[in-house]
């Protein structure tokens, strides 16, 4: 918001009629604003309705002091998100919006956005992913939109059950093997691991829907329909065949295949991807520990930062791979 120009309006022009608080206005907060001889910060209005978005407190104290214009920010957009905007603002600073403001607008929220994640919700009204999964399973009901995705607070979307999402996948790797796994992921609406597990499945004849996975929820039924491509499985290459057992060694393994291997142990950027891959690579092991020790407050940034790293992890396999046909 501090990026937005700050222009003066006349406040008998502005709209105050709707607030993300169950009460609109508090008197006596208006009364100290008003009281208080510091400048009031720029409110925030919606410019085609000159909508009030935050603010409305503000107005009302500078009317008390006898003012007939006020500094504000003027913001664009779907009138749809202007409740999601006000909301965020008004749990970042002034008067806090009370537990039971926060509900009211997290059940709001779910009616106008239901396909945001309950982390999503959570991060835009202050309240818990818990509550907010809660709040959901109250207003169940007033909900009849039936949604196969949901879109987290990275902006991502994420498949309820990716089992649709994974049969896609595979109708897609089937009809282009070469495809790129973002390309993959993207269409199938499946996040980038999955896309990789599917085209190892397929690769290997089998389906693309692990075992004990195969049956999608009852709510699948009314869903649109995904596209498939009928198209024969191509043959698995013979070189793709040769590396499966490679790729089933553990990660301790591996390493020690690297680690003895003289051309990369008796030169100097041999010894220096050798030192890469040993500070960078994770064992299970490992994987447990950090899952067990990390603060509960550090949980969900580490999980984004284990889905990002492996992300990049699995585009510089999609890199070698490509090297490894070129030159193969």
């Amino acid at each position: 918001m501090r990026g937005i120009a700050v222009e003066s309006v006349p406040i008998a022009s502005l709209i105050t009629r709707e607030s993300p608080r169950l009460q609109a206005e508090l008197p006596e907060h208006v009364r100290l604003l008003a009281e208080s001889d510091k400048p009031f910060p720029p409110i925030v209005v919606h410019r085609p309705t000159l909508r009030v978005v935050d603010g409305t407190h503000r107005v009302r104290a500078s009317l008390l002091r006898g003012a007939d214009r006020i500094d504000a920010r003027f913001v664009d957009g779907d009138e749809r998100d202007l409740f999601l905007l006000a909301v965020r603002l008004n749990i970042t600073h002034g008067l806090p919006l009370s537990r039971a403001d926060r509900r009211a607008a997290a059940a709001r929220i779910l009616r106008t956005h239901p396909q945001w994640s309950d982390r999503a919700i959570a991060e835009a009204t202050g309240l818990a992913a818990k509550s907010i999964s809660a709040i959901r399973r109250e207003n169940v009901a007033e909900n009849t939109t039936t949604l196969n995705v949901r879109i987290g607070r990275d902006g991502k979307r994420r498949p309820l059950s990716s089992i649709e999402g994974r049969r896609s996948a595979g109708e897609l790797i089937k009809a282009q093997p070469h495809t790129p796994l973002r390309q993959i992921a993207k269409e199938a609406g499946i996040s980038l691991g999955t896309a990789a597990d599917v085209r190892s499945r397929v690769l290997r004849g089998e389906d693309p829907v692990p075992q004990g996975r195969t049956r999608a929820p009852l709510a699948a039924a009314t869903r649109r329909s995904v596209t498939t491509v009928s198209t024969q499985l191509p043959a698995v290459p013979a070189s793709a065949r040769a590396a499966e057992p490679q790729a089933q060694r553990d990660v301790a393994a591996m390493m020690r295949i690297l680690l003895s291997d003289p051309s990369l142990r008796f030169n100097e950027s041999g010894r220096s991807l050798l030192r890469w891959l040993t500070g960078h690579v994770l064992e299970p092991r490992e994987a447990r520990t950090v899952v067990d020790e990390a603060p509960s407050h550090c949980v969900g940034t580490i999980a984004d930062l284990a889905r990002r790293c492996g992300e990049s992890w699995l585009e510089l396999a999609e890199q070698l791979d490509r090297r490894q046909r070129m030159t193969g």
